[in-house]
This record gives structure tokens, sequence and C-alpha cells, in this order.
């Protein structure tokens, strides 16, 4: 694509006239990064877009491309411009596969911050989604609030009236694909919130803390519990801190980059990683986003108390099998695949310990699922913002599944938890699609009681 190509959707911007922030870009981005890439395409191949369009700009050597562009006044941001970016899913599958090192998500992460922050009228996602990623979304309580309506509305069949009957359609766009993705077995009234401290069974090997995350405490708090226990189960003291909030990446990823360094900042005061051998997480999205504070916060005064953070950090498969994992004694009969989260395997490579954990359960089988580690389309809130091309590799995700064979879908991440288990109940296919930890806890059994 050439310069010209790149600009005539926005024939009164100069190439001066970028559209975006360059000065605000440049105290976020080192140049030499863009530079790291040298376009020789093993990229593209791990690409969710480029599979799926085939077109060089959905590639990620394709955007680093338009994005130097951008920072060299050699092209504008765009609408064509703002179009192939905003399809990126920020999945870091390319960073996976580049041999060169490039560090992909520190440039499109800050980069599409920029484009929100400079985006005007068309450019902007819809009100109503802007409403709900600012003040929504980020706040458990809320959330929680919100859902009753739908629990009570599921738990009654409404909302599978209004599905079949076509009434769902009465609802603004934004509000249908969310009821799409809800948890399809939502309790009327979900589990008590846990309590602030939960004691080790037997000899006690660690003291960790638990981030309860927004999203996984509103729509699966089964998760958490389930979480809980197993590390319980693994010697664990567990410590539910109160004064917890969002991890910070819908705000940031949504543009708010402010916002989100107020959730930052909260969560520094809130944990005290030298009284915590670990600080677990159970979502994946939320784990690749903690342990990007220090990256985040460096220009910040709170630099030094991120970096400690960070350091203790882990996904719940991570820090067990470094712990040592206790056998679970009770058997699954079961054919079930396991879906690599993409901020798992590619934001913190982690690939081999849900698997090994897994591994552990007498009587599970592990079926192998064809493309893994290409994202399923969740990616956040990219259902949402990008709902076509989500639903073209949800499908093609689903289809992947289906020909396992299994009988239950095992991943780490609620987004995923959410989009897989929509796309594959759209098909007529009413596989369960839950947590690793989920599977552990039953094969775990019970917490006996002190």
């Amino acid at each position: 694509m050439t310069v010209a190509e790149l600009n005539k959707t926005n024939p009164q911007s100069s190439q001066n006239d970028a559209g975006v922030d360059l000065n605000w870009l440049a105290q976020r981005v080192e140049y030499g990064l863009y530079q790291d890439c040298v376009h020789c395409g093993l990229c593209t191949a791990s690409c969710p877009t480029y599979v799926m369009t085939g077109d060089e700009n959905d590639s990620p050597r394709g955007r680093i491309y338009l994005m130097r562009a951008v920072v060299d006044g050699r092209a504008n941001a765009s609408e064509k411009v703002r179009e192939h970016l905003g399809l990126c899913l920020d999945c870091r599958a390319c960073e996976s596969a580049c041999p060169s090192g490039v560090q992909y998500g520190k440039l499109i992460e800050p980069f599409k911050v920029a484009l929100e922050l400079s985006a005007k009228g068309d450019d902007r996602p819809p009100l109503l989604l802007r409403l709900l990623l600012k003040h929504l979304f980020p706040y458990a309580n809320r959330m929680k609030l919100a859902l009753m309506p739908a629990r009570v509305a599921q738990s009654l069949g409404i909302l599978k009236f209004m599905d079949s009957t076509g009434l769902i359609r009465i609802l603004p766009k934004t509000l249908q694909r969310m009821q799409a993705m809800l948890p399809p077995k939502m309790a009327l009234f979900p589990p008590q919130a846990l309590p602030e401290h939960l004691s080790a069974v037997g000899p006690k090997r660690a003291k960790v803390a638990l981030f309860t995350g927004c999203v996984t405490d509103a729509m699966t708090p089964e998760t958490n519990h389930a979480t809980a226990r197993v590390l319980q189960h693994n010697g664990c003291d567990v410590e539910v801190v109160r004064g917890q909030v969002c991890c910070g990446a819908v705000s940031y990823h949504s543009g708010d980059e402010d916002g989100a360094k107020a959730f930052m900042r909260q969560n520094l005061k809130t944990f005290d990683p030298s009284k915590y051998d670990a600080i677990i997480m159970n979502a994946a999205g939320c784990g690749a986003m903690l342990k990007d504070y220090a990256h985040l916060m460096h220009h910040d005064p709170e630099s030094v108390q991120a970096q400690a953070f960070t350091a203790k950090v882990k996904d719940i498969s991570e820090f067990l099998v470094a712990l040592g994992p206790i056998k679970p004694k009770n058997p699954i009969e079961m054919q079930a695949t396991y879906h690599d989260a993409c901020h798992l395997c590619h934001g913190q490579q982690i690939r081999n310990q849900p698997r090994q954990l897994l591994g552990m359960i007498d009587g599970l089988q592990l079926k192998p699922l064809e493309e893994t580690e290409i994202c399923c389309g969740a990616a956040g809130t990219y259902n949402l913002t990008q709902p076509e091309m989500s639903h073209k590799l949800g499908q093609r995700k689903a289809e992947y599944i289906e020909a396992t064979g299994a009988t239950m879908v095992a991943t780490g991440n609620i987004g995923c938890q959410l989009q897989i288990q929509k796309h594959l109940h759209d098909r007529g296919n009413q596989v369960d699609v839950v947590h690793p930890v989920q599977l552990l806890d039953q094969a775990y059994g019970p917490v006996p009681k002190s």
C-alpha cells in the first residue's frame, strides 16, 4: 500500500498531520522497537486476521509498517489505517513466532490507545459501548448488580424465549452481543464472596494472595472459588485481599490510560508483595496486564513498586507446577481438549503447565486441538468492537474443537470460555467450557472442614 493510498481516505490532512499525538507515542514507545522487525513474514501464518483475510495490512509486519509510516510522517492515521490496526486482536501470537524478538505488544497496545484518544465521529465505538467499557466492565460489584436481571431471566427461560422468537433484536446491538456471551448456566444466586483468609490443607507450603478480577468475579465466581480450594489442597494459605480492583486492561485498551493507571495504583497500594510468595491469577488477560505493570509504569513514581508487584504475579498453573502439585485422588472419566488462551501462551509463554496439571487427573484423556494457539476471537472486548471478525474466528475455533470429539473444553481465560461456549452452542453443541482449575477442584474434592 502506497502512502498516497494510506492517506486518500483523509485528504484534508497533510503528512505532517499524523492524526495522532506523536509526542504522546514517543514517550511510550522506543523508536528502535519498530526497527526490530525485518519483515521476514514468519509471523504471518500465526496471525489470526491474516489467516482469515490474506491481506498484508492485516499481518503483524504490515501493521508495523503502517505504524512506523505514521510515526515517520509518511502516512496519516486515516480511516483505512485505523481499520487495519483496529482489526488486530493483540493476541501476540506473532511474538511467539518471531525469530527477531519483536515486542509487538509494546508497539500495538500504546498505538491503539493513541488511536482511541484521537478518534472522532465514526472512528469511535458506539456511545453505549463506551459507557459500558468505562463505567461497568471494570467494576465487579456493578457487574454483579447488572447481571441479576439476566440471572433471573435466564432461570425463568425468558432469555431463551426472547432468543427463539427474535424479541432479543429489540435490544441495542451492543446488548445483544453481551447477552449472547452470557454463561449458559448461571446460578440464580451466585456463591457468597470468598472470605479474606483460607487455610492450607495439610502442611503449609506457601502463602499467596488471590487476584479475583472483575469479569471472572461477576460472571463465573465459581472459578475463583475453585482456584482457592485447589490452592488450599496444595498447602497454601490464601488471602483474598480487600480493596483490590480491576487490573486496568479494559480501560487501557479502550484508550483510557488515566483510568487504567488509577486502577494500577490502587492495586499497588492494596497488595504488599513482601507478604506473599505469589499473587495468583486465573485469567490470562488479566495476568498479562498485571505482569506488564512494570513496563507500563516505568516512568511513574511507582515504578519500583510496580516491579516488585510484577515479580510476584503468577498464573495458577505456573505457580502450582513450580511449587510441585499434589496429585488429586478422584478420577474424572472424560475426553477433554485444551485451548491455549493467547495471553497465557503468547503473552506469558505458559503452555505445558496447564496440560501437566490436567494430566495428573486419572481417567481424563486430553485430546489434541488443531490450531490451539490461534485466537478464538474473544480478545478482551474484541467480540464487542469487532464482531464480524470475532464471529469468524469463533466459528473456526468451534469447528476444530468439534473435530476432537471431546466432551469438555478447558481454557485458562474467562473471555475464551465465554466466546468458545457461545460459538459451540450456536452450532448446537452443548459441550461445556471450563477453567482447568474447575476440573482440578473436582478431582481434589471438598476441602476438609477445620
